[in-house]
């Protein structure tokens, strides 16, 4: 899929989800760039506040905002767009016109009454008052614009004046920007580091030649603190790879010890610090007179050491700390890309690894726990029912790697392209964020849906990898279609409340999981020992009429419940956010309709249904098990067999499993024999263990 056939189907897209809404083009258009870059983790959420005013004869305009906690950085949002005229360009002067407003909305915002003149109750209210009760807290300002037309090939380099002391960084995000990142095989914004930049002839480093295989190359060296601190500077959470900074978001991202160290004893910081651990592709190395030095690194990560170099950065810029005595050592991996997949997989294994003597559980790797392989497996073979007057059936497609969807369009002829978007059409897709927003709302967790995508997500992953654990059954195709039939609940809900008399503007999102977690709270209270019957929904890949009917009543109470004016805090978006605001949502009582009895499923019902898509399950694993111990060559089954004796990994079953594994295809293991097999073998995988 090339950039022109990118932009077209991301207008059309566009024009289709306003049509549906009614929210506009131009809201639609912000929307999902911003749903694109949270995929591409260049943003960790989005919050729409559009607002356009004057502070005297100048206008000043805003889109969108997102507050990155994790580096204290303030993202704020215009658009430029037309939805038209796909030739347009976006010159340097347009550019510097679309910056200026978003500059003097900022100061406006600040510095003026316009808290006083905003409706209170409203996204934009909501946004004044996060930046004038944070402005000392807030290391930087991003802004960002979200336009249609190409970006003229005269700019080079966005350079916007500091705002009261505080750095200010400039982006242009134009669709041929999105698709270089969306296309591209990592999914995601990748970083390039020049080393020379920021230490002359760059970082000093020894090759460890003795530890390096096809797969990766290591380097060992030393980087002055105070460019460890500018490059996070400029890069900030991107800085860190996805794994670690959903780790450190929920911790406390600053170290005291480490921080008491820079302060008090700079020059033992060397000697007390464990250092970092980076990995990266196309990492350069330069050799001269005095040594060899890391010059370049592409898609440079940190993946082990991420609250040292926060650390070091406050310091600096809290405590005003020289960071001249600082040096911290670093060990980077320099990854060969030649296999992305097998890349993605050594780098999630090395930064699990590195992160061993951290209390840093299997959740906190989630993108890589088998649930995720399992749900895709699942989507790519499940075809759910032709909806209403529809002559074919679809699949809901499941993203367990980012990008995926698009990547699978990107080698397919236009016919094949056709047929496979009518097989899976984009509203059908469901990413790993999404499912865990519909699952944890679903569960009675809206106040934690409503921190945002990785607050969530890293909540959700807890909850799987213990459920995981406890019987992975659970997680079968009964569970999948759920899951759709919960998105199909959410996509209702995202469609009608738009188009509602009470609706103003504002607050989608927070709605719709707080009415869908109270809905299955009210069920629960006024039809004892019923549930929704959510394989209805998957059936009919519809909502009922009782039901819709039932949402958009409690929605409006709900709406009249976040934005009460008694609630315990002024900033809705940030009272969503609290457990008291789901307290309240609670109260919540309205009559459900009698004619929602015929859409719900008795307990005893739906526990006869769970134990059977679990004995389903059962046969599906047992199957996937033999299918994969039988396409492993008896060769590396041998090979194992002599791994794990020598080291003492077997029990007397162990041994008669991988006998009969050294006869495939003559001899086949039985079921248990096979899931044990491929245990042992990922044993022996984590103890050294090559099957090359």
């Amino acid at each position: 899929m090339d950039s022109v056939e990118f932009k077209k189907d991301f207008i059309e897209s566009i024009k289709t989800a306003a049509a549906v809404t009614g929210e506009g083009s131009c809201a639609s258009f912000v929307d999902n760039i911003a749903q694109y870059l949270i995929d591409a983790e260049v943003l960790s959420d989005f919050t729409p506040s559009f607002y356009t005013g004057r502070n005297g004869r100048s206008k000043f305009r805003v889109d969108g905002y997102v507050y990155d906690e994790f580096d204290n950085t303030m993202n704020l949002i215009i658009a430029n767009f037309d939805g038209t005229d796909l030739e347009r360009r976006l010159t340097n002067t347009i550019a510097s016109h679309d910056f200026g407003e978003l500059l003097l909305f900022l100061k406006t915002a600040l510095t003026t009454n316009l808290y006083k003149e905003i409706e209170m109750s409203t996204p934009c209210a909501d946004l004044v008052d996060f930046l004038r009760l944070n402005e000392k807290k807030i290391r930087k300002y991003r802004l960002l614009i979200f336009t249609d037309a190409d970006m003229s090939a005269a700019i080079k380099t966005v350079d916007i004046d500091d705002y009261n002391g505080v750095p200010v960084e400039g982006q242009i995000w134009d669709i041929d920007r999105l698709c270089r990142v969306c296309c591209s095989e990592t999914g995601r914004q990748v970083i390039e580091v020049d080393f020379t930049e920021y230490c002359g002839e760059g970082i000093p480093c020894l090759e460890a030649s003795s530890a390096s295989t096809e797969q990766y190359s290591s380097y060992l060296g030393v980087i002055p603190g105070h460019v460890l601190a500018d490059i996070y500077d400029k890069f900030g959470s991107k800085l860190l790879e996805g794994n670690v900074r959903s780790f450190l978001s929920t911790k406390v991202a600053v170290n005291k010890k480490i921080r008491a160290t820079i302060l008090n004893l700079p020059e033992m910081f060397f000697a007390f610090n464990n250092g970092i651990s980076a990995t990266a592709m196309d990492v350069e190395i330069k050799t001269t007179d005095h040594g060899r030095f890391i010059t370049f690194a592409r898609d440079f990560q940190i993946i082990n050491g991420g609250q040292t170099t926060a650390s070091i950065s406050n310091a600096r810029y809290k405590d005003k700390a020289s960071l001249d005595g600082i040096y911290v050592q670093m060990k980077l991996t320099a990854i060969d890309e030649s296999t992305p997949e097998e890349s993605d997989e050594l780098i999630r294994n090395i930064s699990r690894s590195s992160n061993s003597q951290n209390k840093v559980s299997d959740a906190d790797f989630f993108a890589s726990h088998p649930f995720h392989r399992r749900m895709e497996q699942i989507s790519r073979h499940l075809f759910a029912p032709a909806s209403e007057g529809a002559q074919y059936e679809t699949r809901w497609f499941y993203e367990r790697a980012r990008g995926q969807y698009l990547q699978e369009q990107m080698r397919l002829t236009p016919a094949k392209k056709k047929q496979f978007e009518l097989q899976h059409p984009k509203s059908q897709v469901i990413k790993k964020t999404d499912l865990a927003k519909v699952q944890n709302t679903w569960r009675g967790y809206p106040q934690v849906v409503s921190k945002g995508a990785q607050t969530n997500f890293s909540a959700f992953a807890e909850y799987i990898d213990e459920q995981w654990a406890a019987d992975e059954k659970q997680f079968n195709e009964r569970y999948f279609q759920t899951t759709a039939s919960l998105m199909v609940m959410f996509q209702y809900l995202e469609r009608t409340i738009p188009k509602q008399p009470w609706y103003e503007g504002g607050y989608r999102a927070n709605i719709i999981y707080y009415t869908i977690a109270q809905f299955r709270r009210l069920i629960a209270k006024q039809f004892p020992g019923s549930e929704l019957d959510l394989m209805l929904i998957w059936n009919r890949q519809s909502i009922p009429e009782p039901v819709q009917i039932s949402l958009i009543a409690l929605a409006e109470q709900v709406l009249l419940r976040l934005t009460d004016p008694s609630r315990k805090v002024a900033n809705v978006t940030q009272w969503c956010k609290r457990n008291d605001c789901w307290e309240e949502v609670r109260k919540i009582q309205i009559t459900l309709p009698a004619e929602l009895a015929s859409c719900l499923i008795t307990y005893d019902e739906q526990k006869a249904e769970i134990r059977s898509a679990k004995k389903d399950q059962k046969i599906n694993n047992d199957i996937h098990a033999q299918t994969e111990v039988v396409g492993i060559p008896a060769e590396t089954w041998k090979r194992l067999a002599e791994f794990a004796v020598n080291n003492h990994m077997v029990t007397p079953s162990d041994v008669t499993a991988l006998q009969t594994a050294c006869k495939i295809p003559n001899k086949l293991p039985n079921s248990y024999q096979c899931k044990r097999l491929l245990e042992l073998l990922d044993k022996a995988r984590e103890d050294g263990f090559s099957e090359h």
